[in-house]
């Protein structure tokens, strides 16, 4: 197996079609239908059939093209990390941010790297959190902000800020606060809009639910933050979540924020890479910058229910 037979594979599936891979690799389309008949016969599976709608990926090609990205990915990290220099970091740096944590701190990161290193090609990617944890691991991304839920270890962490959840609703809302604040029973006796398990933030709340002896009894599951947003301001019950995701709305007044006055819910931000790949120069200047970036939105006041934590400050 050869790398280039990796990215002719790859090139296929993304375009859907041989005649448009082989113009973009430049070349002729019997080499490259060659190559992957070749693959193929390697693996002794099948990796991809036409249909109506071109040339696509099999079962079994599915699961071999997210492989051939991530070795793609850690070759060419690993020319970047021989060739760059330490003074002025170039290069492509993938990280990953979950949903409910971009509001926060997407823009800004993505703001402070174009500035601090525009020879870094930034690849910034907004996914659930079980699909950040997966390209991870795999080496599709060199770094991710992940919720530390005591699964983490496999992975090299450094926490970031620990996030106080609160019960969230439109600002005029049948179901908001009648005080300042409202106990846990108090907040599960309303109708919850809440991120599906696969967000981080689900199985934290379900967690302390369960620890205080309580239940969730009416749950609308959205795994979209925009649909989640869109539910709330129409007045169909209330979220459990962190400031982060919906600050814009809360800061326009459209939303209300109200704490949680009788048990601790919160989540820890962390910064994660893999153990097993090492970091290339890029991707540790962005490492140093995340950390900065924490310490100055939590500091100015601008990520709002933040508090730092040691390791990044």
């Amino acid at each position: 197996m050869e790398l280039r037979q990796l990215r002719y594979f790859v090139a296929i599936v993304d375009h859907g079609s041989l005649s448009r891979a082989a113009r973009v690799l430049h070349i002729v389309q019997p080499a490259l239908t060659q190559q992957l008949q070749q693959l193929e016969e390697e693996l002794g599976a099948t990796l991809l059939h036409r249909s109506a709608q071109g040339m696509q990926a099999t079962d079994a090609g599915k699961i071999f093209y997210e492989h051939a990205l991530a070795i793609l990915k850690q070759v060419s990290d690993a020319k970047s990390a021989v060739s760059q220099s330490t003074d002025k970091p170039s290069g492509t740096v993938a990280l990953g941010i979950p949903q409910s944590a971009s509001g926060a701190l997407a823009f800004p990161l993505l703001t402070a790297v174009r500035a601090a290193y525009p020879e870094i090609v930034f690849q910034l990617t907004e996914e659930l959190t079980g699909n950040l944890t997966e390209q991870l691991a795999s080496g599709r991304l060199n770094l991710a902000i992940l919720f530390d839920d005591g699964q983490l270890g496999k992975f090299a962490t450094k926490p970031l800020v620990e996030e106080e959840m609160m019960f969230i609703t439109r600002a005029d809302s049948q179901f908001a606060c009648k005080k300042k604040s409202i106990s846990l029973a108090k907040a599960l006796q309303v109708p919850l809009i809440l991120p599906s398990i696969q967000h981080g933030v689900r199985p934290r709340i379900e967690q302390v639910v369960r620890d205080q002896g309580l239940k969730i009894e009416h749950v609308i599951d959205i795994t979209s933050i925009a649909i989640l947003k869109s539910a709330i301001l129409a007045d169909m019950g209330a979220t459990i979540l962190p400031v982060s995701p919906l600050l814009a709305e809360i800061e326009r007044g459209e939303m209300r924020a109200c704490p949680i006055n009788d048990v601790k819910l919160s989540r820890t931000v962390s910064l994660c890479a893999s153990k097993n790949i090492p970091l290339t120069n890029a991707a540790m200047a962005v490492e140093k910058l995340v950390l900065e970036l924490s310490r100055d939105l939590v500091g100015s006041g601008k990520w709002l229910g933040a508090e730092l934590l040691n390791s990044s400050s």
